[in-house]
């Protein structure tokens, strides 16, 4: 019996840290939630985030990039919004992104992500008053709009949470990240810029990345991977 409260308080601990972590599971279009794992690629590390921004996991997750055949794609128009369903609301403070990448004449199926990206949205924080808040934590679903100059074609579309709680350490940061494979229509002729390349987007040391967000207060904080692209 005196084992059983430590044990009882160890199971605890670990049910609350698993709750406390949370996954991009579904695709939302035309307003319809396309299912979990439908259009978006499934993950091999359950809700467990990346923290090595220099892994090919930061591409599309753990897994992300072998699961592609097994994952229909979504005809999107362009112009259109679009989103990302969650299996459970954010819990750790931090900013969201969106990003494209094209597949090029291949099969986004089989797209490894190694093109250019382009983020096409973001969701940062309100910082003053001595204070910072985060105004996706609590969201569970995510809307955005696909650039209306988006070229026709196929795309790994990508959206990205960084929890920062712990990111007061280099490594600390927690990216948790969804790729989703969806088809653009449309007569979008447009080019985006500026692009970046995942990995070597991030180096870690990013002051949206390393930082501390309790003490002392930031006073601005920015999105990490550069504005949002135009075309």
């Amino acid at each position: 019996m005196k084992s059983f409260v430590p044990i009882s308080a160890a199971l605890a601990a670990l049910c609350n840290f698993t709750l406390a972590h949370y996954r991009f599971t579904s695709l939302v279009v035309g307003g319809r939630n396309t299912g979990e794992y439908v259009n978006v690629r499934r993950n091999t590390n359950h809700n467990s985030p990346v923290t090595d921004v220099l892994s090919k996991d930061i591409v599309c997750n753990a897994g992300g990039l072998s699961s592609g055949t097994a994952t229909q794609i979504a005809p999107v128009a362009a112009g259109s919004t679009v989103g990302f369903a969650m299996d459970q609301a954010i819990y750790h403070d931090g900013p969201v992104s969106v990003w494209l990448s094209p597949a090029g004449s291949g099969n986004v199926t089989t797209y490894d992500g190694s093109g250019p990206w382009a983020k096409i949205w973001e969701l940062g924080a309100q910082a003053g008053n001595g204070q910072i808040r985060f105004p996706a934590s609590g969201q569970s679903a995510f809307n955005f709009q696909i650039p209306s100059c988006t070229p026709p074609g196929e795309y790994l579309l990508r959206i990205e949470q960084i929890g920062l709680h712990s990111a007061s350490a280099k490594g600390g940061a927690q990216f948790y990240i969804s790729c989703a494979q969806i088809r653009v229509t449309g007569s979008g002729g447009g080019q985006f810029s500026p692009t970046v390349r995942f990995p070597g987007a991030y180096s870690g040391n990013e002051p949206g990345i390393l930082i501390n967000i309790y003490y002392p207060v930031p006073t601005t904080y920015t999105v990490p991977g550069g504005p949002v692209a135009r075309c």
